[in-house]
């Protein structure tokens, strides 16, 4: 019972939400704000899929919002020059590069996640700022590049499933989901295990930045533009859908689909916030204040099952 209210939580809170804001608002359940809050939400989805495996391992990502932005400008300059291929290509190796980066220094270099990405974090906004003069150059996307088409709502969902179906796949169905698991579970015991522990690490970080350039390039295939002052603090509500969907911070346990339904839960929370009228600042203090309880609540729930566990285990 204890494990069910840890996995499938969001899902019940994000029903109940959605029947308060069908019952409060009529427009709140219409096919159009649906569509809406799906589309808006699918850049998050990427980004927190990524973080999602990372957390798993017992790590944590904090570039990924800059680098969701570097690879937004990176498309637009990319596609402007070289067509499709530059617009996708040029931010995905880069993206790439960046969390390959980081997966040695954390893996091989057993550098401390938290300090390696939140070095990333600076560089990859660096790199914009260069990239872009200081902000000041804002590259577009032409209008007949092929790059707008992926910008379609009904293409940015349709990513943003397949990456959560192949996700799924992934984490459940494959050797290296499970070695996910049993690194964020016990590094030291899956490292005698024979686990191949830093190559897992490696890729999952080399992961976590393809699917936050992903995000970027999904962004400005929407917008048709490479806007600079996006993604800060993307990766903190990466990490509150994870954990919100019942990831534990200290790795070892998680799932795609409670991710996905705290990015809903995010998204619904957004929208009840723009329907009420309150001051679109409140959503970060609202997000924050659902993180808190459900990390206290996790504590409480895993406390609770050792207890459990113990009790089963003593002897009669």
């Amino acid at each position: 019972m204890i494990a069910l209210i840890q996995r499938h939580g969001a899902l019940a809170v994000l029903v109940v939400l959605l029947a308060v804001g069908g019952l409060s608002f009529d427009t709140f359940l219409t096919p159009y704000s649906l569509t809406n809050m799906a589309v808006q939400a699918t850049f998050l989805a990427v980004v927190a899929l990524g973080m999602t495996m990372v957390i798993i391992t017992g790590g944590i990502d904090l570039s990924v919002g800059s680098v969701y932005a570097l690879a937004g400008v990176l498309a637009a300059y990319g596609s402007a020059r070289w067509g499709l291929a530059g617009g996708l290509l040029l931010p995905l190796a880069v993206s790439g590069l960046i969390g390959l980066t980081q997966g040695v220094l954390v893996a091989r270099g057993r550098m401390a996640p938290f300090i390696v990405t939140l070095c990333g974090l600076l560089f990859a906004r660096g790199l914009l700022q260069l990239v872009t003069v200081e902000g000041s150059m804002t590259y577009q996307v032409p209008d007949s590049s092929a790059l707008r088409t992926v910008g379609q709502g009904t293409v940015l969902v349709a990513i943003a499933v397949v990456c959560y179906l192949l996700g799924g796949a992934v984490l459940q169905r494959t050797p290296f989901g499970m070695r996910l698991f049993a690194i964020g579970g016990n590094e030291d015991a899956a490292s005698l295990m024979g686990l191949p522990v830093a190559r897992t690490k490696v890729s999952v970080y080399l992961m976590s930045g393809l699917l936050a350039g992903l995000a970027g390039v999904m962004q400005t295939a929407q917008s048709g533009s490479g806007v600079t002052n996006i993604g800060v603090g993307l990766e903190l509500s990466a990490i509150a859908a994870a954990v919100i969907g019942g990831t534990m911070l200290t790795g070892g346990s998680g799932a795609v689909s409670g991710t996905l339904a705290g990015v809903a839960l995010l998204s619904v929370i957004r929208e009840l916030i723009n329907q009420l009228g309150i001051d679109s600042n409140m959503q970060n203090v609202v997000s924050g204040a659902v993180l808190i309880i459900v990390v206290v609540l996790q504590t409480l729930l895993t406390r609770a099952r050792r207890r459990a566990s113990e009790v089963e285990h003593v002897p009669q």
